[in-house]
């Protein structure tokens, strides 16, 4: 006679709360935000944490170093602005909020067309192909201007068909709240992608391929599925973006493109799911926040990204996750006088490096403005000694101070790492 078993599993709560900030935060981050700026920011937002979170699925779930992922975004985008002007001329009778799976459809055709042969590598190979796939699709851009309208690209009107309980998609506060619903979509089934056993064998692939096809597994098989649904998340992103900004140029199939998604997606941390979305947001603020503060901005970005993968590799969810660990064990209390007195030197040691680049930029490209500059509330003069001798006096005095701080918080660090081990063995114990 059989006996029935019943098991009892509990709901993540955790889980559910996380999800349900996200959410929260999305729909009412506009209502604080209320400038056209402001939206069209939180816009652009959603499109790059899409497509960050996707080219991750490559970088740091597969281990598949890509330069070309822009490919697939700005095809995308190709298709879904080509399909917004045959709704706008009633040759395609679909509503305007379907469009960006069009795109996303168009990223995965071109994602199955191309993968067939870049996944027949891994490693370094993968690299150079999907560089030259990518140089490929830059060419055809300017070549065939049929398609992708040659160097003016190509426009559309996203005030097209019927409105949908009045929504038109004109205002831009409307776009948003339409990218913000697919945004928590997409980070949701690429998270569910995460869990399911191809993402596991897809993380087993970038750890060890030789094992996965010792018990039987085809690697390539598996990146190429991962790379033909990393294509459609990323169509969806270029679709989106072709609805926001109704224009889509040759620059969206450039490598400065795929260079930014690869760049930030690392900054934010290719190991934890997070992380893209942290690059996401970062992606976004340098390219319009920071760019319209100095002509320098492209430096500053390489010299942060410089520094990410010296001492900080996994990123800044790998910083967050740290520091999550130490104050999980109540050893954060002892660190935030390190922490404080770190800041406050680096602002220093930044503000007298800052300062010098400003000037060596503007006596390079902005001589015909005077040699006067305002920077941080201060003038400067690019031909006085006086400014030249301040800025070096603050950058070497924040380096000595720095570097001061610095071992005083390594010590602290080491302590409370010592603490921490000491109480995970205590419970360990127990």
């Amino acid at each position: 006679m059989s006996r029935t078993h019943y098991s009892f599993k509990p709901l993540n709560v955790g889980r559910f709360v996380v999800w349900g900030l996200f959410a929260l935060v999305m729909a009412v981050v506009p209502l604080i935000f209320t400038s056209n700026l402001s939206a069209t920011m939180l816009s652009q937002m959603g499109i790059a944490i899409i497509a960050c979170l996707s080219y991750n699925m490559l970088l740091g779930q597969g281990g598949m170093l890509s330069f070309g992922h822009a490919v697939y975004t700005g095809l995308g985008s190709y298709v879904a602005i080509h399909a917004l002007n045959m709704v706008s001329r009633g040759q395609l009778p679909i509503p305007v909020s379907l469009l960006p799976i069009v795109g996303g459809i168009a990223g995965m055709f071109f994602a199955v067309l191309f993968g067939f042969v870049t996944t027949k590598k891994a490693g370094t190979p993968f690299a150079m192909i999907t560089l030259g796939m990518a140089e490929l699709v830059f060419a055809m851009s300017l070549m065939f201007s049929g398609f992708f309208g040659g160097e003016a690209g190509v426009s559309g009107d996203r005030v097209a068909g019927k409105p949908f309980f009045g929504i038109t998609y004109g205002p831009q506060i409307q776009v948003y709240y339409l990218i913000a619903v697919y945004t928590f979509v997409c980070v949701a089934a690429m998270y569910a992608f995460t869990r399911t056993p191809l993402g596991r064998m897809l993380n087993a692939v970038r750890d060890n391929a030789e094992r996965v096809e010792f018990i039987g597994y085809n690697t390539r098989r598996v990146r190429y599925i991962a790379f033909i649904i990393a294509g459609f998340f990323a169509g969806i992103a270029g679709g989106l973006g072709a609805l926001n900004f109704e224009i889509v140029t040759a620059e969206v199939v450039g490598a400065g493109r795929s260079g930014g998604y690869l760049l930030f997606t690392f900054l934010g941390g290719a190991t934890f799911f997070f992380g893209p979305i942290i690059g996401g947001i970062l992606m976004v603020l340098a390219f319009v926040l920071l760019s319209e503060f100095t002509k320098a901005w492209l430096l500053y970005l390489g010299l942060v990204f410089l520094f990410m993968v010296m001492y900080a590799p996994g990123g800044i969810a790998s910083l967050i996750m740290m520091n999550l660990r130490v104050a999980a064990f109540g050893q954060l209390r002892r660190l935030w006088t390190s922490y404080l007195a770190l800041g406050t030197t680096a602002l220093v040691l930044l503000a007298g490096a800052a300062a010098m680049i400003e000037m060596i930029y503007h006596l390079q490209l902005g001589a015909t403005m005077g040699p006067e500059l305002r920077f941080l509330g201060a003038s400067l003069n690019v031909h006085s000694v006086d400014s030249w001798f301040g800025c070096i006096f603050v950058l070497l005095t924040g380096i000595g101070l720095f570097e001061v701080a610095r071992r005083s918080f390594m010590v602290d660090w080491g302590d409370a790492q010592v603490e921490i081990e000491r109480e995970i063995k205590r419970r360990e114990a127990l």
